[in-house]
């Protein structure tokens, strides 16, 4: 069967125009052991902010589930709730890959095991692609192996940016080597080029997903999270990652641009180490929505990102709660491009 490369698709950056968001609703408890409270008011922030720029799409699958998703953003206008059930929230990962261009659209359904098998069950979470494609109409690709959406930072040009900490975890794809897994994007993702690092945040339960480290804003332009206290476990995995990240060139040969954006200072939940980190902003129509801390540093993420995104209204969202989940914004959030 022909590829979706072959077929003439491409993945579209996630700056580019969206038809609409997708989201899950959270349900489990246990994903905020003891604070998960507060959280179903991050959502419903998190949805009122999304609607006002561009359609909401939530995974509300189960009655109770449902009520509570209703009750909390059924009256939102352009929101809709699907009868969608998930194991949990992190749509980034276990949602669909939505392609653009080709002879019809179509959409990657990747295999989901959460993270390695960390917290089963997962498979509700996993069958969410083959749903949400056959409600939306789109050819779905299935590519057997194991990818999260967080684990892949894309520029629309043909270029990936990857960690090697989470694809080459013998706990995704044991019987894949870098080579077969760089194949798979050419032949999925449609990429032309992926470049990999290295490093991971502290209290990152990913095995190192890049949307913690790095992020595309421009075809040749990356964020990256940069720890400024030598004292701290993250200064030198992101010291790292950061001079790497200075050495490499796109798909097109252009050297990367790499703008350092502060890390907030270290957040704790019960002695753990959460991975409070700016990187997991969220890009949609006319907005970018970024996580804060209630930390100094808070003013120069969004300042930064204000610069590199000027038509786009700067939005921070507390995410102190949220983030004892171990994600933020883009970890719970999928682009459908137009």
């Amino acid at each position: 069967m022909p590829t979706p490369k072959q077929l003439g698709y491409r993945w579209p950056a996630e700056w580019e125009p969206h038809a609409a968001t997708w989201l899950a609703w959270p349900h489990k408890p246990e994903t905020w052991p003891g604070k998960f409270g507060p959280i179903p008011a991050v959502w419903q922030k998190l949805v009122q902010t999304l609607a006002r720029f561009e359609p909401v799409h939530i995974c509300a699958g189960g009655e109770a589930v449902m009520a509570e998703a209703r009750k909390l953003v059924g009256d939102v206008p352009n929101v809709t709730l699907h009868d969608i059930a998930t194991n949990d929230v992190w749509a980034r990962d276990h949602g669909p890959m939505f392609l653009a261009g080709g002879t019809e659209p179509a959409l990657i359904d990747w295999e989901y095991n959460a993270w390695g098998g960390k917290y089963p069950p997962f498979d509700l979470d996993n069958a969410v692609p083959g749903q949400v494609a056959a409600l939306t109409g789109r050819r779905m690709f299935s590519p057997g192996i194991v990818m999260e959406g967080g684990a892949l930072e894309n520029n629309g040009a043909g270029t990936i940016l990857t960690t090697e900490p989470c694809l080459l975890n013998p706990n995704r794809n044991p019987q894949l080597n870098r080579e077969q897994i760089e194949q798979y994007l050419r032949d999925y993702a449609c990429a032309d080029k992926i470049l990999w690092i290295g490093g991971s945040v502290e209290g990152d339960d990913t095995d190192s997903h890049i949307d913690e480290l790095a992020r595309f804003v421009g075809p040749s332009t990356v964020v990256a999270a940069l720890e400024s206290d030598p004292r701290d476990v993250n200064y030198e995995p992101l010291q790292e990652n950061f001079r790497l990240l200075q050495t490499l060139t796109d798909a097109q040969g252009r050297p990367l641009e790499v703008i350092p954006i502060p890390m907030p200072r270290p957040l704790f939940y019960d002695e753990q180490r959460l991975p409070a980190c700016y990187m997991n902003f969220y890009i949609a129509n006319g907005v970018v929505l970024v996580p804060v801390f209630d930390d100094p540093s808070d003013k120069v993420a969004l300042d930064t990102l204000g610069r590199l995104f000027p038509g786009r209204e700067i939005i921070g969202i507390e995410a102190i709660d949220l983030v004892w989940g171990l994600g933020a914004f883009h970890c719970i959030t999928q682009q459908q491009p137009l």
